[in-house]
């Protein structure tokens, strides 16, 4: 176990009996567990009774993206989650779109790859096709792009085997969204955050370029003294979401894991 005071140590102390993560006071739910677990696995700690959590709730997800996330995770705890993989594979209409925006299909390559099956080719090219010409991406068809969603699709391409100019203009779009604090931010104007700057040093490991100077310090000057990281210098929110979605960058670890 953990020591409470790292990061690890304080979603350990938020893992409920029944093997699911909480917000503090909150009730479990699979996808804020999907997250602490890929949080956990991406530092090499132990996850509890996570994995037996999830695939007991694989029936009640909601959307395709609650399952592609739930399959990743499941898929990085060693279990290969093939109903879920159906599921994926099913919601892929014929322009390669997978299920109803462009962040479904950022993770349904990502969720397919974890389980080491070939991403989509008319996936890949979707997601090409969905790049703005300022180099981001976005969650929604025709949407404003943002940096998470940015540096997922860089690691979905990057799963798919892609490289050259695509990851090279979504780096630079997300250098754009750099601050002078050393921190990201999801949109212009909205200042520094935790999750954005995360997300971008995951990118920047996945396309096996230097992270950005600064934007570990970034994370460091957000951690609380519980383990825990605030959201941003003004706000602390979602603690568990939050320093579950900032392991993987601190480990240097990108999606799939």
């Amino acid at each position: 176990m953990a020591l409470a005071a790292s990061p690890a140590g304080f979603l350990h102390v938020h893992q409920q009996p029944g093997g699911g993560f909480s917000e503090p006071g909150g009730t479990a739910g699979p996808e804020l567990t999907a997250w602490a677990a890929l949080g956990l696995r991406s530092a090499g700690e132990d996850t509890g009774g996570a994995l037996q959590y999830l695939q007991a709730r694989e029936n009640a997800l909601p959307e395709v993206t609650d399952a592609e996330l739930v399959a990743v995770a499941e898929a990085a705890l060693g279990h290969r989650p093939t109903a879920l993989l159906g599921r994926i594979r099913k919601a892929q209409l014929p322009s390669g779109r997978i299920g109803p925006n462009v962040n479904s299909t950022i993770w349904g390559i990502l969720a397919l790859r974890q389980s080491g099956e070939r991403a989509p080719r008319a996936a890949v090219r979707f997601l090409l096709r969905q790049q703005a010409r300022g180099g981001g991406w976005t969650w929604y068809l025709h949407g404003q792009p943002d940096s998470n969603d940015t540096a997922a699709a860089i690691e979905a391409l990057h799963a798919a085997g892609l490289t050259g100019a695509p990851i090279r203009r979504g780096l630079a779009y997300l250098l754009r969204l750099r601050n002078h604090d050393g921190g990201f931010e999801l949109t212009p104007g909205r200042g520094s955050d935790a999750q954005s700057t995360a997300w971008a040093i995951q990118a920047f490991v996945a396309a096996r370029k230097p992270v950005p100077k600064r934007a570990f310090a970034y994370l460091r000057s957000l951690r609380r003294p519980d383990g825990s990281y605030r959201y941003s210098k003004r706000f602390v929110t979602t603690p568990v979401w939050v320093t579950a979605q900032v392991l993987p960058a601190l480990h240097r670890r990108a999606f799939p894991l």
